[in-house]
């Protein structure tokens, strides 16, 4: 006998649209101006926001992530210490 299964609260979080949010993006470090890529969670709600450090000089930034209804993802860093 199937039963129907419980929705899952995470789904709740993601964007809508056709399935697929970004999961990465460009970003250019406010220390030394490096260009890096940062893994995002699209499953961690559709406005984010985390420390990560520059992978060239180490520094940390805030970062911050929303995603669109369509899923796609604004993403901006700034100085943690700024």
């Amino acid at each position: 006998m199937d039963t129907p299964s419980e929705p899952d609260p995470a789904e709740d979080d993601l964007p809508d649209g056709d399935g697929t949010a970004d999961s990465e993006a460009l970003v250019v470090c406010p220390h030394c101006g490096a260009a890096s890529e940062v893994g995002l969670d699209p499953g961690g709600g559709a406005q984010q926001q985390y420390v990560e450090d520059c992978q060239v000089c180490c520094r940390p930034w805030r970062v911050t992530v929303r995603y669109s209804a369509a899923g796609g993802a604004d993403v901006s860093v700034e100085p943690l210490d700024g």
